[in-house]
């Protein structure tokens, strides 16, 4: 997500993240490492809902290397990890290892390590280094491929459909909502629609991008043109059409009489209790709505269509990147340190331990060819199958940091009907006229 990821991606909550972000005075582990003569190193943690799981697989790093202690600092719920480390940095206390959205990687280009020659670089997935890669050196470990669209309760739509439901038949705007009225003839709601800004500006609204072309390259170049203000997105096709689905959205959101006073909780909860059927989610959430569901666990996902010409590209495509990177502080850590946490990276990629945390524990779709773990959860199953099948779309994991917020800012105004589709389109337009990156 990155993007994804994403985020992508990504800033979900987790009750047990109690953390505030750590002590930054054992950021980096005093540089000298830990009291009792081993190496201490820390991982600044922005999926915070893994975060248990990270803790859980520091403690079996350790037992693996007894000289190295890892200690799991969390991103502020709702925070930003660009912002967090940059504060970090700015106390002279970083992490050892920042977890950071793909887009973010570049800025601190300059205060961590160049990971080229690590041996992982040979084993990731096509495209995994692509945008962290800077005049022709890679400075980050892709940690998480993630994918999102419209998650399935299967259990739902097949009472609904008065059968098994076969996702390949909603490839457009009006199958979609075909279904959304047989969800609720059968006496469910169709769909909630989680409204924060994050779900709404780096995760839905990306896809008036990426649906623009399978090309990248033009993809990029309509991201240019928006910059430099040569876009009328309000006579966009691809722009139109996702925005006719998020009306069908807002009309059958279990929320629509007060659509901005939803919370992330409630999106996995009704999911999994089966009170709706579609969720518009990642399969990041996965661990909360299995927690909510102790005897179904059939899910999948749904593309999010674009126009109702079956055929167009998007309308039967997952979003899906590598969303989030793992990178090196080089400014205060110490060589001992920075092996280190080389160490745990290679422990990720080619241990069982590390691997296991990574699938099963984590439900994390790794980024390495080599780690061939299935998925250990449906969400993760349904788009590893789009992607083996040809059916995925880049995520648009490398936006500018500011992005979720501003747009979804316009994103929630047009959700509680404050404005327009003009009045967006304008305001799409005018911040990427701004945008200073």
């Amino acid at each position: 997500m990155k993007w994804f990821i994403l985020s992508l991606t990504l800033i979900l909550i987790l009750s047990a993240c109690s953390s505030s972000g750590g002590d930054t005075e054992s950021a980096n582990g005093g540089q000298n490492g830990s009291s009792d003569g081993g190496i201490k190193i820390t991982l600044l943690n922005s999926k915070s809902e893994i975060q248990p799981q990270l803790e859980e697989a520091a403690k079996a790093f350790h037992e693996a290397n007894p000289t190295i202690s890892l200690e799991i600092q969390p991103v502020p719920n709702g925070g930003s990890p660009f912002e967090r480390a940059s504060t970090l940095y700015a106390s002279g206390n970083p992490p050892t290892m920042i977890m950071l959205d793909t887009g973010d990687v570049a800025k601190f280009k300059d205060r961590i390590l160049d990971l080229s020659g690590e041996k992982w670089n040979a084993d990731t997935v096509d495209h995994a280094l692509d945008l962290t890669t800077i005049d022709g050196k890679n400075y980050a470990f892709p940690l998480a491929v993630e994918g999102y669209g419209f998650i399935y309760n299967k259990a739902v739509v097949d009472k609904a459909v008065g059968g098994s439901f076969d996702p390949s038949t909603i490839n457009t705007t009006a199958s979609l909502e075909n279904l959304f009225k047989q969800i609720e003839a059968s006496g469910k709601k169709a769909l909630v629609v989680s409204p924060m800004d994050w779900s709404l500006g780096a995760h839905y609204f990306s896809l008036a991008y990426a649906g623009q072309d399978k090309d990248m390259t033009k993809v990029n170049a309509f991201i240019d043109d928006l910059r430099a203000s040569k876009v009328d997105l309000a006579s966009n096709k691809v722009f139109n059409g996702l925005m006719d689905t998020f009306d069908v959205m807002t009309k059958y959101n279990i929320d629509q009489a007060s659509p901005l006073a939803g919370t992330y909780e409630r999106g996995p909860e009704l999911l999994g209790k089966g009170e709706v059927g579609i969720w518009f989610m990642g399969n990041w959430a996965w661990p909360q709505i299995s927690s909510f569901d102790t005897a179904n666990k059939e899910y999948g996902f749904l593309p999010v269509p674009i126009s109702n010409t079956a055929g167009d590209y998007g309308n039967q495509e997952i979003s899906s990147a590598v969303s989030k990177r793992i990178v090196i502080d080089k400014e205060k850590s110490t060589s001992e340190q920075q092996d280190a946490a080389k160490k745990f990276l290679n422990w990720i990629v080619y241990e069982q331990q590390g691997q296991d945390f990574l699938v099963n524990k984590a439900n994390i779709i790794p980024a390495f060819k080599n780690i061939t773990l299935p998925a250990a959860d449906p969400l993760g199953k349904s788009i590893q199958d789009y992607i083996a099948r040809g059916k995925s779309e880049q995520s648009m994991s490398d936006l500018p940091a500011d992005h979720w917020a501003n747009v979804g800012a316009s994103m929630q105004k047009y959700l509680a009907k404050q404005s327009d589709r003009a009045a967006l389109a304008k305001e799409v337009e005018q911040y990427w006229t701004n945008v200073k990156e």
